[in-house]
């Protein structure tokens, strides 16, 4: 990767209130004239994001469910356009676990950072300081992870 053509900025976008505060606290750290890729992950039975309130999921239905995160995406997507963000585009993979499908986007893209919000679900110590999904993500990946917390 080039010092002079960084490779996109890779949001990993749950719907959730903190991966859209990802997205804005990204908007105001990175450069907003490098491409972006939101991407929302999902898994059939344990869906992995937060469909809009709108939308009713039955988790057994995959293509209900790859209808939901495309659009979760797409909302990402607007959000990170809203962030000042260019050239946008969105991306919905169906992948297990959740943190691999990120790691394998951000690498098939030569990705030069990687955004996530954390939830702070993690177990023990590391829990403390980062979910499980980004901690997993941070820990596989050998891309840079930008990673937002909560703050109460």
């Amino acid at each position: 990767m080039s010092a002079c053509a960084p490779g996109p900025i890779v949001f990993a976008y749950d719907g959730s209130e903190l991966a859209e505060l990802a997205i804005g606290e990204a908007g105001e750290l990175l450069h907003s004239d490098r491409p972006v890729l939101v991407v929302c992950a999902w898994q059939p039975f344990d869906v992995g994001f937060v469909p809009d309130k709108s939308f009713h999921v039955d988790a057994k239905q995959a293509p209900e469910v790859k209808r939901a995160a495309q659009d979760t995406a797409a909302h990402g997507a607007e959000l990170a356009k809203r962030a000042g963000f260019t050239d946008v585009r969105s991306l919905a993979i169906e992948t297990a676990p959740i943190w691999q499908g990120i790691v394998k986007v951000a690498e098939d893209q030569d990705a030069s950072v990687i955004v996530i919000g954390s939830h702070g679900h993690h177990s023990g110590l590391a829990g403390v300081f980062v979910g499980s999904v980004a901690s997993a993500v941070s820990a596989h990946s050998t891309r840079t992870v930008l990673i937002t917390q909560h703050r109460d």
